[in-house]
């Protein structure tokens, strides 16, 4: 494609996606160097539709992990090559940036921060205007159609967005979960890991928890039988079948395994979040202090009552069977229900306020220190394009923000 320097229009940076990384990256760089013009291409007709949504509206902006060395456990991709840029910038850096523009954060009991507003329209707000300010234009419905490297090292990126032709003298890619931006990055020799889901809920159609919407236990064990996935956490029982923190863990970090499974497969439930041998001291305790008392009506302390009596039930025990009287195959049938249920999985469902990814630009060609494309000089990438998801709590954000702030320094630069 040719480029004629009279109709094509010229910037100094382009940012292709109006997301959380993409904004950051833009205002870092706009404050960092006034005199560069800058332009965000948002294909849809809005930005920051993922911040919008997130958190059930109230944006879960980052998490109060301060400490990097623990902050990377919580990224199933992106581990090992995130500590460095963390080490740079943050949750806690994350919290003075918006301090410093007038958003307060606060932490809830689990960690997850949140605007004191519970808005997430507080954080748009905040980002917007502080693009405007720094001087960033955002172009909606422009979608970018080609991308070309430069032909020589004095000679800019090559662009067609709607059919216009822009040159950029550097562009950082932040597209979310894009595939028709990943074919496009392809075609630059960049590889790219296929795509698949990353936090989804689990289908199950079983007797023991239909019915049972909206119950839930505070503290699960999940895992996979014959793999290394296990999580633990609150587990919620939903019309499709099983959700929560616990859940959504195990398939953020069987993302790639379960997907291979075709989402075919058998979860194992520990309700109780012990081990086998708490519990039966619990069973042995209730025989022994309160031996007249039904089952029934003795449930383990963090199981609703309509979940415990579907549990005895499928261990085989009447249910006006009291302690006492209790049999050594249904004491171990209901051991097993309570530590080591299972159930088949088919399928899954999209956990679609906080849906993310795994897959995207490979790693390995990525210059972590600058967020930029190693074998293209120029080019940077950030946010969810790269091959990089975490768990649920703030923590996409935070790596958005990360990859978003080093690359909008590096933007700023001299350098390539």
């Amino acid at each position: 494609m040719s480029f004629d320097m009279k109709t094509t229009q010229a910037i100094d940076i382009a940012v292709i996606g109006g997301g959380a990384a993409g904004f950051f990256a833009a205002i870092t760089a706009a404050e960092a160097n006034p005199s560069t013009r800058i332009v965000i291409f948002e294909r849809g007709r809005d930005v920051l539709q993922k911040v919008r949504i997130s958190g059930g509206g109230r944006c879960n902006v980052t998490h109060a992990c301060f400490d990097p060395m623990e902050l990377v456990h919580f990224y199933p991709r992106g581990e090992k090559e995130l500590l460095g840029p963390f080490m740079r910038f943050a949750p806690g850096d994350t919290v003075e940036w918006f301090a410093q523009r007038g958003v307060k954060l606060k932490t809830e009991e689990d960690g997850r921060m949140f605007p004191v507003t519970d808005q997430s329209g507080t954080i748009v707000h905040c980002l917007l205007q502080a693009a405007s300010q720094a001087g960033v234009e955002v172009r909606l419905q422009s979608r970018v159609e080609y991308l070309a490297p430069p032909k020589a090292d004095a000679t800019p990126w090559r662009m067609t967005v709607n059919g216009q032709k822009v040159m950029a003298r550097k562009i950082l890619v932040a597209a979310g979960s894009s595939p028709a931006v990943w074919k496009m990055l392809s075609g630059l020799d960049i590889q790219i890991v296929d795509p698949v889901p990353s936090l989804f809920t689990f289908n199950i159609k079983d007797a023991r928890i239909q019915g049972l919407l909206g119950i839930s236990v505070p503290d699960a064990e999940v895992s996979v039988p014959d793999t290394d996935l296990y999580a633990r956490g609150p587990l919620l029982i939903t019309h499709w079948g099983m959700s929560g923190p616990a859940i959504l863990k195990c398939s953020a970090w069987g993302a790639r395994e379960l997907a291979r499974r075709n989402y075919q497969f058998t979860v194992s439930i520990n309700w109780t979040g012990k081990t086998t041998v708490e519990v039966e001291a619990w069973m042995g305790g209730l025989r022994s202090n309160s031996p007249k008392k039904t089952v029934l009506n003795t449930p383990w302390p963090e199981i609703p009552a309509r979940l415990w009596q579907r549990l005895i039930e499928r261990a085989g025990i009447p249910l006006n069977r009291i302690w006492t009287e209790m049999r050594k195959s249904e004491e171990q049938a209901l051991l097993t229900e309570l530590v080591e249920g299972a159930y088949r999985v088919n399928g899954k469902s999209t956990f679609k306020e906080e849906f993310v990814t795994a897959g995207g630009i490979d790693l390995k060609e990525i210059d972590f220190r600058r967020f930029g494309v190693r074998r293209h000089p120029g080019l940077f990438a950030a946010g969810e394009v790269l091959n990089i998801d975490a768990i649920t709590g703030g923590f996409n954000f935070q790596a958005a923000w990360t990859g978003g702030w080093l690359a909008g320094q590096a933007l700023a630069g001299d350098e390539g």
